[in-house]
């Protein structure tokens, strides 16, 4: 699904990726741990193109194609081709209910309008939100935002789902079933996900755990 050899990224003098090698394979489930300040949120947002690796750089490739490279356009239509982001803090638009902040991602990709709506009434009652189409941010709880997040980063299909810290901002009945839901995600719908979580269970759960110390995977 996704391979990076010899990964590197420095900001000014410090050097927070030393090389890092990574394969993921598609329908996994590969969380990443290390205490704070290891790289790992910077890893995840290179592997999201969020950020540019440096040039020492060897490769990053997504489905063998290679992303190094690519112009801001190109990498535009790739993340929202091809991935899905999942944050801490779920960044719902507060002016739009639940329904509109899943339906937003699958306009911008120019997807019918009849068909996004449909696909996110699908997402919305698979994650127990049926009740919850028309309401706010603010008038959802913790849990009810996060899971809308989740139907958010869905709504076109992607191939990985990149989280930063899914649940940290859970308490522990909301987190755990939102970890059990990515499982069910992967397997009902052939996911492939990518997690950095300092949550123990979460990251024991998981196909693969890999853990980063000082910029590396060891």
């Amino acid at each position: 699904m996704i391979q990076a050899v010899n990964l590197h990224k420095s900001y000014s003098d410090l050097h927070v990726l030393k090389g890092v090698d990574l394969l993921v394979k598609q329908g996994e489930i590969v969380s990443v741990v290390g205490a704070s300040g290891a790289g790992k949120t910077t890893l995840l947002q290179l592997l999201g193109t969020l950020d540019q690796p440096d040039e020492a750089t060897t490769s990053l490739k997504f489905q063998d194609q290679e992303l190094k490279g690519m112009n801001k356009r190109e990498l535009a239509e790739f993340r929202n081709k091809h991935l899905g982001f999942i944050f801490q803090f779920h960044q719902l638009l507060p002016e739009f209910t639940a329904f509109e902040n899943v339906c937003i991602p699958g306009y911008i990709a120019g997807t019918p309008k009849a068909e996004v709506q449909q696909r996110a009434k699908e997402l919305l009652d698979l994650l127990g939100l049926q009740d919850r189409y028309d309401h706010k941010p603010s008038e959802l709880s913790g849990g009810e935002q996060q899971r809308t997040a989740v139907a958010r980063a869905l709504i076109n299909k992607p191939d990985l789902i990149l989280a930063d810290e899914p649940s940290g901002n859970l308490d522990s009945e909301a987190a755990d079933k939102l970890h059990k839901l990515f499982f069910e995600l992967r397997d009902t719908l052939g996911q492939t996900f990518i997690l950095v979580t300092h949550n123990n269970e979460l990251a024991d759960m998981a196909d693969r755990k890999l853990t980063m110390v000082d910029g590396k995977i060891v």
